[in-house]
């Protein structure tokens, strides 16, 4: 008898394939769980963003809210301090970048890419100093901005480092003003 030259599936090539299927059918099953559970919780997601009232705020003052756990100021900045914000010339400057998400990533870092447009009194930055990773005081050190009192990082009224070894200016987190007396934060 003459066989042919391939030879043709049998019952037993079908129940390996069967198996292994179900095999892989099972392990996915079972690592699922696992692997799902590294997903963020609904707690988590609820901080993505952040609405904050702003009605309340006075010039001259400020609100701190957590978002995504970090805290965020939300400063009605006084006429003085923008004027002293916009008067610093870039070459003073310890770190030339905007460090704005709102912005493009080599955006200077002027007042005015550093504060909301055709609001620059209203001020939203992440407060945490980018040397370490503390959180500095407001209204406070040399340029009366943010002063880290751990390492002595000196920030101005627009959160941009001017001493100190932080190396770069604090972060500008998206945000957009829903109305006039509330931002949406992420």
């Amino acid at each position: 008898m003459a066989h042919s030259a391939a030879a043709q599936p049998t019952r037993r090539d079908f129940l390996y394939i069967a198996t292994g299927a179900v095999g892989a059918v099972g392990l996915a099953a079972t690592v699922w769980p696992f692997i799902n559970q590294m997903n963020p919780d609904a707690s988590a997601l609820a901080l993505a963003s952040s609405e904050v009232d702003i009605s309340s705020l006075k010039e001259g003052e400020s609100v701190t809210v957590k978002w995504r756990g970090k805290p965020v100021v939300v400063r009605n900045r006084t006429a003085k301090e923008i004027a002293d914000a916009k008067a610093a010339p870039l070459s003073d400057l310890k770190d030339p970048v905007a460090r704005n998400a709102n912005l493009p990533d080599d955006a200077p870092a002027t007042d005015a890419n550093r504060a909301a447009t055709g609001k620059e009194n209203w001020f939203v930055m992440v407060n945490v100093c980018t040397h370490l990773g503390c959180i500095p005081l407001g209204q406070e050190g040399e340029y009366n901005g943010w002063f880290c009192p751990c390492h002595g990082s000196v920030y101005d009224t627009a959160g941009r480092i001017r001493k100190g070894p932080a190396p770069e200016n604090m972060a500008i987190p998206v945000y957009s003003f829903m109305t006039d007396t509330k931002i949406k934060i992420g």
